[in-house]
């Protein structure tokens, strides 16, 4: 049965830097693939899958399972020595699922035939069907980081390397990595963006004549695949026999070393890391000098490939904002000019980039002077005099810092994180049990069962096994948690050298909390009531964006801030159970509005420790971050934190080079770690 027509490439509408992109790896797979980000809705899939009918038949040596070309097999197959038949196949697009587990992408132990004919094999997993076609990772941000580095280390080095089950095997693996993304729903760490070759944002035309044609194909499509595919074949072979035919050229490309200086200088200017964006850049230009039947790479062609190869190795920083704008490219584009035009420079010592730190995306957004996370010592603002809302303008966020790491006890069985531990289907393999588990334990399996073949009459070459024989993989790994912030932004912390260090304090969790994969959410408290900053989202850049912007001032509803998280907590808890909650309160532990408006000090102070042993009762952990200083302390922070049940750290605890060392957070078993 013949697979459903696919929409074709040619008849997408609009997209020119994703057909760019697509089309370049596809000339020269070496450029290291596409992330293609995007708001949903936006046909990212289709065009990506349209891209497989373009590309070359392949000719794979018969009954070889990893795709191996007959003129050049891989001397490491695992099913070498091959034959010398061939057969001629298409290009294969591989989708690798969002759920998908480490066994399923890079093979193990092929179970049948361990359990039937007794002998150790090798069953191949995505990354070896994807060899010489299109591995394509839908929503990749998604994906299980651990997953993430393999199929990016495989397509960086060509190979893949599988060590477990008593298997060793490396096999070629060289394929065109595709991945897709909604920014909604999470990032990427900065460490795997830059292992994507090209990226290219792609947003839905506001043009009503774009969307109208959209909507025109898409419904002709639908109604008629096979005829709608027709009448787009012969701009889709054209569109091959041009990929072919820049695939030929491209080896003998020139890269003239004005053009190559002009690359360097470009990722100088930018301030990128590494030398991954020189090399992705030259090549990508060189495919594109090829696409367009040049014979040596020109300025234009350095350009293009900028566009596709910089914006993302610009985001240094989770709460970078990504993409470039078009005057900074031609402002590096007119600086780096010079430098291509003249003669390489005679002093190994001259600076070649000319961009220094003042160059286009060499910083992020302007910070006041770091205070540190101690704070500072300046004094405390006040609170108005009978209770008043005097409101503050935002302050400016103090240094960051490597957070600590801060757990929830226990072992849970949340989301794929890097935070506290966890049951799970894709972490390390502790032990072997015979009640729950996730999947086989073969290895206990087997030697639960070889003590028993001759009582059980075995007499050919496979096992004879019972039910009493499984032993199932216990394994753990980490979990992202759902880290609330609680924020005291009342008058009694609005001294800004204070608020600066506080601000400061969380984007670092934040950052932490981006890192580990957490959802995370800001509850801010001052004047009379609590309100939620920023309901749970994966997207913590938006966290620090409404923090930057957080007003402070006015009474201290303590009881309401810690009421308010419970709320949440709770609302939460329905959505995602699995989900374990740390809250992490930054107050000076000081309250002057109780439960339902009541003012005074004391009954403000008792309202906000009955509420946190109400807090405590749920089993939520908890972290009080005291911002208390000055010559006297009340250390009503400490109170709280022991209502609540976790430790209370001091500022300047919670940066990791401060605590260099200190193995737990607190002693007992709060389960929080350094």
């Amino acid at each position: 049965m013949s697979a459903a027509p696919r929409f074709p490439f040619s008849a997408v509408v609009g997209h020119d830097d994703l057909r760019l992109a697509l089309l370049l790896n596809a000339v020269h797979p070496r450029i290291g693939g596409v992330l293609v980000r995007g708001e949903k809705g936006t046909a990212k899939s289709t065009v990506v899958r349209a891209l497989a009918s373009l590309l070359p038949a392949l000719d794979v040596v018969d009954d070889c399972r990893f795709g191996c070309d007959p003129t050049a097999p891989d001397p490491q197959c695992p099913d070498a020595p091959h034959g010398e038949t061939a057969t001629r196949k298409p290009a294969q697009l591989v989708e690798l699922p969002v759920g998908a587990t480490e066994d399923r992408l890079i093979g193990s132990l092929d179970l049948e035939r361990a359990l039937t004919e007794g002998v150790r094999a090798f069953q191949p997993g995505l990354l070896a069907g994807a060899h010489r076609g299109v591995l394509y990772v839908d929503e990749v941000n998604l994906l299980h980081d651990h997953l993430v580095d393999l199929l990016l280390d495989a397509a960086a080095m060509g190979r893949a390397h599988v060590e477990r089950d008593g298997v060793s095997v490396s096999h070629a693996a060289s394929f065109l990595l595709v991945g897709t993304m909604n920014p909604e729903e999470g990032e990427l760490r900065p460490q795997l963006l830059d292992r994507f070759g090209l990226t290219v944002q792609v947003a839905a035309s506001r043009e009503v004549s774009t969307r109208t044609e959209v909507v025109r194909r898409r419904l002709a499509f639908e109604a008629d695949p096979a005829g709608f595919a027709a009448r787009w074949a012969d701009a889709d072979a054209e569109l091959a026999e041009h990929i072919r035919a820049a695939r030929d050229r491209v080896e003998t490309v020139v890269l003239p070393d004005s053009e190559l200086r002009r690359i360097s200088a470009l990722c100088a200017a930018f301030d990128v890391d590494g030398m991954r964006a020189d090399l992705v850049l030259a090549r990508t230009a060189v495919a594109h000098a090829a696409w367009r039947g040049a014979g040596a790479v020109a300025e234009e062609d350095v350009e293009a490939a900028a566009r596709l190869a910089l914006p993302h190795r610009r985001r240094r920083d989770p709460f970078d904002e990504p993409g470039m704008a078009e005057d900074q490219l031609q402002q590096a584009m007119s600086d780096a000019a010079e430098q291509a035009d003249d003669q390489a420079p005679e002093d190994p010592d001259d600076d070649p980039d000319g961009g220094g730190d003042g160059g286009p995306g060499g910083g992020g957004e302007p910070q006041d002077e770091p205070t540190g996370p101690n704070g500072g010592g300046g004094g405390e603002q006040q609170e108005q005099p009978g209770g008043g809302d005097s409101e503050r303008s935002p302050v400016g966020a103090g240094q960051s810092f490597r957070a600590r790491l801060l757990e929830v006890p226990g072992l849970g069985e949340g989301a794929p994180g890097r935070r506290s531990r966890a049951r799970s289907r894709s972490g390390r393999t502790t032990r072997a049990t015979t009640v729950d588990g996730h999947g086989l334990h073969v290895t206990a399996t087997l030697a639960a069962a070889a003590p028993h073949q001759a009582a059980r009459g075995r007499s050919g070459p496979g096992l004879v096994l019972r039910s009493d024989d499984v032993r199932r993989a216990l394994r753990e790994g980490r979990e992202g948690n759902l880290v609330l912030f609680a924020v005291d932004a009342s008058g009694s912390m609005a001294a800004r050298d204070r608020m600066s260090a506080v601000s400061g304090a969380v984007l670092s969790l934040l950052r932490d909390a981006y890192q580990r994969r957490d959802k995370v959410g800001v509850i801010t408290f001052r004047g009379d009531k609590a309100e939620l900053a920023l309901p749970p989202t994966s997207s913590v850049d938006i966290a620090a964006a409404r923090l930057r912007s957080l007003r402070t001032g006015g009474r201290t509803p303590l009881a309401d801030g810690l009421l308010r998280t419970q709320h949440v907590i709770r609302t939460e808890a329905t959505r995602d159970p699995q989900r374990r909650p740390l809250v992490v309160l930054l107050t000076d532990g000081k309250a002057t509005v109780g439960v339902g408006g009541t003012t005074g000090t004391k009954q403000a102070v008792d309202d906000s420790l009955r509420a946190a042993r109400v807090l405590a009762s749920t089993g939520t952990a908890s972290v009080v971050v005291d911002c208390e200083n000055g010559a006297v302390k009340l250390g009503l922070a400490n109170q709280l934190a022991t209502a609540l049940g976790g430790p209370s750290l001091r500022l300047e605890e919670l940066s990791a080079e401060n605590v260099a060392g200190v193995v737990r957070a607190v002693s007992g078993d709060s389960g929080l770690a350094a």
